[in-house]
């Protein structure tokens, strides 16, 4: 296998993007493999490397079917519902938290005799 051209940042001949670039112009890459790569140096660390596709190979992309378009809601709505208290939180739970908000910072109680 022959090695990747690799460019500078900005410097990428015409007829190349990255994948959210074709994705941008409703393309994919469409099985094609990397035809390039870009090169960002960075100061005391390995340079941020993009790869890039071709354009002319690549297809458009595949329209979403009523199925998929079920799957994402399903998949949405259960990222809303607290595993704690089932409930629908009416926002997305936050990974970091695991659990709604009420959930992780409950009220405290009130301690008697104190006023």
């Amino acid at each position: 296998m022959a090695a990747l051209p690799v460019y500078r940042w900005h410097l990428a001949p015409d007829g190349y993007a990255t994948r959210r670039q074709l994705r941008a112009r409703n393309l994919r890459p469409g099985g094609q493999q990397v035809a390039a790569q870009l090169e960002r140096p960075r100061r005391r660390r390995p340079p941020l490397v993009a790869y890039l596709y071709r354009i002319d190979q690549a297809k458009p992309v595949r329209p979403m079917t009523a199925a998929r378009w079920a799957a994402l809601a399903k998949a949405n709505a259960a990222r809303r519902i607290c595993p704690s208290c089932r409930r629908d939180a009416g926002y997305v739970i936050p990974a970091a938290l695991g659990m709604c908000v009420p959930c992780a910072y409950p009220d405290p109680q009130p301690v008697e005799g104190t006023a």
